[in-house]
């Protein structure tokens, strides 16, 4: 991503920029790896065969790392619009990253499956389908939607900010635009 590139969303240049810089430092340490193995250990339970998968919006990488641990074989790939982060994923030695918004991303192959936590929350409600329909594109088998759940659309300020976080029922809305999906768990 270039200094030039123009962000369709004000989420997006929210979260490429300070405030997201702000969050990576915020969100670091074992204890995030050790709490998101547990969940992913639950979750990969009842998933069958995967040898690869990419994470939309992986920050740092934390969910990765976890992920890695219960899946060493596993090719992982990310997207993430934040270079800081960017810069952390590399580090670490993830080697396939888009840098990029994940409203810009195009999948030219797919993944066992396709993640996504804590992100879609912070994305412009307008643009929910095009991401729904990037996560299901990106994937060969399975979607992980791992998010803040409410019944209904709802706004909610995030660390004082309005129009950053949005709560609904993400995984129903997908199985209502694609039903060929069905719920695992």
């Amino acid at each position: 991503m270039n200094s030039e590139n123009k962000f369709k969303t004000l989420q997006e240049e929210f979260w490429a920029g300070g405030f997201g810089d702000e969050y990576s430092e915020r969100n670091v340490g074992e204890q995030w790896v050790a709490s998101n193995t547990a969940l992913f250990t639950k979750i990969l339970s009842k998933c069958h065969t995967v040898g690869s998968l990419i994470e939309f919006g992986a920050n740092i990488g934390l969910n990765l790392r976890a992920i890695s641990t219960l899946l060493p074989a596993a090719e992982l790939a990310a997207i993430e619009i934040n270079a800081s982060a960017v810069d952390q994923l590399r580090a670490w030695g993830v080697k396939e990253i888009h840098h990029a918004s994940i409203l810009d991303f195009v999948a030219e192959k797919t993944w066992d499956i396709a993640l996504i936590k804590g992100v879609l929350i912070h994305i412009n409600p307008e643009q929910l389908p095009r991401v729904y329909e990037s996560l299901y594109r990106a994937s060969s088998h399975y979607i992980v939607v791992a998010e803040y759940y409410n019944p209904t659309p709802v706004e909610v300020v995030y660390r004082g900010h309005s129009g950053k976080l949005f709560k609904r029922d993400f995984a129903g809305e997908m199985l209502d635009v694609y039903p060929d999906l069905r719920l695992v768990d």
